[in-house]
């Protein structure tokens, strides 16, 4: 293999790669400043393949945002408002059902569901339209929540966070969505999210559920006012307490966008920086196995461009997205399945419909006339009315 084999300075990590030893915080930022993206794809490639080999998933799902009322003031978020805002939304229960049922319908598997940190709701509303949202079809996967909701929740119910968790868990909570990161590091944290849950709380909360036998991903948002030096910080951050809890799914990095918010930033990160980004995750986050490029906040034709630089999914349908689009997002609000499928067969890889835990539910083949041979399914993977495999296309 010729890879980083040129007077780079970056034999040395190449070699650690190709032997699957763990980089250093040192090595991931020596990949970050190099300007060799060709050579840096070409190894975050090597180490997707030997984890994952030619597949590449994406989920049907659809997001529901209960509500953008919120008692934070987060300088980047373009989503939360007050009670006093005119273009302020709070969906009731009967809302949600509907949504609900209108998606599976369309074939989804799994509701991704976040809100704002509502001033007034009790805790009762969040494990209502759990059970609710569940009664629809015990196959459907509730993915709800980030970790600042969590302890509001905690907050709200008077109980420890791990309380809190094995009741939502009850009512049917089967994973936590890995939003709210953002940068870990405090002082980048101050000037972004002043008033939010310390990155040390964010790792609690998601290690207690994993501890609980639940799972989650991963997030970072990056192209702001951090360093380098503070994204590798954030990836190290993770990856430690993947050690130790072992229940993140897969690692979704968000680039920034910056209208409508309180940031000075003049542009959303370059299509360079999001393609090593999602390269030095993938060589960085060794225990994590899967790297998912977010079409919503990159585009789906770099997101496609992504599955050879080291991911391996592109996320979903997702239907009615708010907060990036909020933020400025350009993208469509929401990309049928073919589209997904043809964008995975044009990279290259073998399109896989997977669940919330990134499971396989329906292995497509490589090209349109090996679908029938290659089609998959589970009966203990069924989709909630599942799409019917002549609608690829």
């Amino acid at each position: 293999m010729d890879l980083f084999n040129r007077p780079d300075g970056l034999q040395d990590i190449r070699d650690k790669v190709i032997a699957g030893r763990r980089l250093t915080p040192e090595d991931g930022l020596r990949l970050f400043q190099t300007r060799d993206l060709n050579a840096l794809a070409s190894l975050a490639d090597f180490a997707n393949q030997r984890r994952n080999g030619r597949r590449a998933s994406y989920i049907l799902n659809r997001y529901i945002n209960y509500s953008n009322y919120c008692i934070l003031s987060c300088q980047f978020c373009a989503f939360s408002r007050k009670k006093r805002d005119n273009d302020g939304f709070q969906l009731t229960e009967e809302q949600m059902v509907a949504k609900a049922r209108e998606a599976l319908a369309l074939g989804i598997t799994e509701l991704h569901i976040v809100g704002g940190l509502h001033p007034s709701l009790p805790f009762s509303h969040y494990t209502g339209f759990l059970r609710a949202l569940k009664a629809l079809d015990p196959r459907l996967q509730l993915k709800c929540f980030t970790a600042v909701e969590i302890l509001h929740l905690a907050w709200l119910a008077k109980k420890s966070v791990r309380d809190t968790l094995l009741e939502l868990k009850e009512a049917g909570l089967e994973s936590l969505t890995g939003g709210g990161a953002e940068i870990f590091r405090k002082e980048v944290r101050s000037r972004i999210a002043t008033g939010k849950e310390s990155g040390a709380e964010y790792l609690e909360v998601h290690g207690t559920w994993h501890n609980l036998g639940g799972r989650s991903t991963c997030t970072m948002l990056y192209g702001h006012v951090e360093s380098l030096e503070d994204r590798i910080d954030h990836l190290d951050q993770l990856r430690r307490q993947q050690d130790l809890s072992r229940g993140f799914t897969g690692f979704i990095p968000l680039p920034y966008q910056p209208e409508n918010n309180g940031i000075p930033v003049p542009h959303a990160p370059s299509g360079f920086d999001q393609l090593r980004t999602i390269a030095v995750s993938r060589l960085y986050l060794d225990n994590i196995d899967h790297i998912t490029a977010y079409w919503v906040g990159m585009g789906l034709k770099m997101a496609q461009i992504a599955l050879s630089h080291g991911a391996d999914d592109l996320h979903g349908t997702i239907l009615e997205e708010h907060i990036f689009h909020m933020a400025g997002a350009k993208s469509p609000q929401m990309t049928a399945e073919a589209d997904l499928v043809r964008a995975i067969r044009e990279a290259g890889r073998e399109p896989v419909q997977r669940n919330t835990f990134y499971e396989p539910i329906r292995v497509w083949g490589a090209r349109p006339e090996t679908d029938a041979a290659h089609a998959t399914h589970a009966a203990d993977r069924a989709t909630p009315q599942a799409t019917a495999a002549g609608s690829l296309g």
